[in-house]
C-alpha cells in the first residue's frame, strides 16, 4: 500500500461538505449527474445492437449507476478532489459485443481479472511509469479529441433547432456576464426547460418503475479473457486513468492520485463483475464538468463529484422512469448543456496539447485519432490515440521524452 497516495479521509466529512457547498458546485454536480444518466443510452443502444435481452440491459444499466454512484460518493470524498466515477464507454461497447460470443458468465469473469490487473498496477505504483511514457500533451490531445464532439454537438442544433439552441447558448453567456453569483449553466438549463414547457413537451409516455442490481457469479475462460479481459485491463490502466488524471491536472491541480485512482478502478471493477457490470472507473467527461472553473473555487469542486455520485445512487433504481424522461427531452437539450459545461475544459485541453513546443506531432495525431472515433480490434479510439500518439512522438520527437534524455546522459558502465 506504500504506493497509494493518501487522501484527506472521511473525518469531518459532513461538516466539510456543508462548508464547501456552493451554488456553483451544486449546479456542476447536477449537470454531471444528468449527463451521466443520459450516457445510459449508449449502453442500451450497444446492448440492443448486440441482441442482448432487454431485461438484462436494464439490470446492466442500473448496476452502472448504483455501483458507480457508491464509489462516486467515496472517492472524491476521501481525496477531496473532483473525481466522479462512472464506467468505461469503450469497455461497455466491448462487453456488449463479446457476450453473444463467450456468454455473460465468462465475460464477467474476464471483467474480474481485468479489475485485478488494474488493482495490482495501482498497488505496485506503476502509474508513475505509465504517465512518464505517455506525455501530458499527448494525453491532452486525446482528451481534446474526445471532448470536441461535445462542442460540435452543442452547436449543431443551430441548424435544425435554432430558436431553442440560441436561447440556451445566449442565455449562458449573458448570464455569465450579468449575474456573477448565479451559475450560468443553471440559468441556461432553466431557459431551456421554460422553452420546452411553453412548446408543450410530451410526457405522456413516462411510466414509473424500480429495479435493483442483481448478484451473479462470474465464470472463467481463457478465450473470454483474451477477447475482452486483456483489452479492458489495457483500457483501464492505459486510457481511463491517464485521461482522468490529465483532465484534473489541466484544471490546475498539481497532485492527483494516479496510483490510487488506478487501484480503485481495479477494485471497483472487481466488485462490478458480481453485479452484471463491466467496469467502474474515473469518468473523464464528468471529471471535466466537476473540475472546471464553472464548478466554483478549486478547493470546493470535490462537492460537485459527490453530488453526481448521489444522483447516480438515488436515480439508478428508477432509471426506467428517468430514461423515459430523458427520451421525452429533445436531443439538443442534453447536448447543449454538456457542451456548455465542457467548453472551458476543451480550451484548456487544446492549450495544453499544442501551446508548448514538445510532443506537438504526437499530440496532433492523438487529437485526430480520438476525434475520428476509429476502432481497431474492437478497441476504441481513445486507447489508440494514446498508443499511436506516443509511437509517432517516439519516432519523430525522440528528444522530447525526458526519460530518454536521462538514459542518454547516464554515464556508461
Amino acid at each position: 500500500m506504500k504506493h497509494i497516495e493518501k487522501g484527506v479521509g472521511f473525518k469531518h466529512l459532513p461538516t466539510d461538505f456543508i462548508r464547501d457547498l456552493s451554488p456553483d458546485n451544486v449546479s456542476a454536480g447536477l449537470v454531471a449527474g444528468i449527463f451521466g444518466l443520459s450516457a445510459g443510452v449508449i449502453h442500451i443502444s450497444a446492448g440492443t445492437a448486440a441482441g442482448l435481452d432487454p431485461s438484462f440491459i436494464m439490470v446492466w444499466v442500473i448496476s452502472y449507476f448504483v455501483i458507480n454512484g457508491i464509489f462516486g460518493l467515496l472517492v472524491p470524498a476521501y481525496y477531496r478532489l473532483p473525481l466522479p466515477m462512472a464506467n468505461s464507454i469503450p469497455g461497455a461497447l466491448l462487453f456488449a459485443a463479446v457476450i453473444p460470443q463467450v456468454g455473460l458468465g465468462p465475460a464477467l469473469g474476464a471483467t474480474l481479472i481485468a479489475g485485478a490487473i488494474s488493482l495490482v498496477a495501482g498497488l505496485a505504483g506503476m502509474m508513475s511509469m505509465v504517465m512518464r511514457l505517455i506525455p501530458m500533451p499527448i494525453v491532452m490531445g486525446m482528451v481534446a479529441g474526445i471532448l470536441l464532439k461535445f462542442g460540435t454537438n452543442m452547436v449543431s442544433p443551430l441548424e435544425n433547432a435554432i430558436l431553442p439552441a440560441s436561447i440556451m447558448i445566449l442565455t449562458f453567456f449573458f448570464s455569465a456576464r450579468l449575474f456573477r453569483r448565479i451559475p450560468p449553466l443553471i440559468v441556461s438549463m432553466a431557459a431551456g426547460i421554460l422553452y420546452l414547457m411553453a412548446t408543450g413537451v410530451d410526457l405522456s409516455g413516462i411510466e414509473f418503475s424500480i429495479t435493483f442490481p442483481a448478484f451473479v457469479l462470474p465464470e472463467f475462460t481463457m478465450g473470454a479473457f483474451l477477447a475482452y479481459g486483456l483489452p479492458l485491463a489495457l483500457i483501464l490502466v492505459g486510457m481511463e486513468t491517464p485521461a482522468g488524471v490529465g483532465l484534473v491536472k489541466g484544471m490546475g491541480y498539481k497532485e492527483v492520485p494516479a496510483n490510487g485512482i488506478t487501484a480503485v478502478n481495479g477494485f471497483a471493477t472487481m466488485i462490478s463483475a458480481f453485479f452484471n457490470l463491466h467496469s467502474t472507473c474515473i469518468a473523464a467527461p464528468m471529471t471535466g464538468i466537476c473540475a472546471s472553473p464553472e464548478a466554483g473555487h478549486q478547493d470546493r469542486r470535490w462537492v460537485a463529484a459527490v453530488i453526481a455520485g448521489a444522483i447516480f445512487v438515488i436515480c439508478g433504481p428508477f432509471y426506467g422512469y428517468f430514461f423515459d424522461l430523458i427520451k421525452a427531452m429533445p436531443g439538443y437539450f442534453i447536448a447543449i448543456v454538456a457542451g456548455l459545461a465542457l467548453m472551458r475544459v476543451l480550451t484548456s485541453a487544446l492549450s495544453m496539447a499544442f501551446a508548448g513546443r514538445k510532443h506537438t506531432m504526437g499530440a496532433l495525431f492523438s487529437f485526430l485519432i480520438a476525434t475520428s472515433g476509429l476502432q481497431i480490434l474492437e478497441i476504441g479510439a481513445s486507447f489508440w490515440a494514446l498508443v499511436l500518439g506516443v509511437a509517432i512522438s517516439l519516432i519523430f520527437e525522440t528528444k522530447d521524452f525526458e526519460f530518454i534524455k536521462q538514459i542518454a546522459h547516464e554515464p556508461s558502465a
